[in-house]
């Protein structure tokens, strides 16, 4: 089992997330929806839970590499 928060690939720089896109229930399950702004590093992590949005064809996105 891996401890390591989600990294999500987007095609947006603004970005949202409510750390329950993935659990049964939904956003009952997660935290508060939060607005996320990607910056010229090509990424933005969660404050609640550490998900990782990387913009797709950005600096952060390994499979532009």
């Amino acid at each position: 089992m891996s401890n390591e928060p989600e990294t999500v690939t987007v095609t947006s720089t603004r970005v949202s997330c409510d750390g329950a896109s993935d659990v049964r229930g939904g956003a009952a399950l997660g935290h508060p929806l939060v607005w996320l702004e990607i910056d010229d590093r090509g990424f933005t992590e969660c404050s609640y839970c550490d998900k990782r949005f990387v913009l797709r064809g950005g600096p952060a996105d390994q499979a532009a590499a």
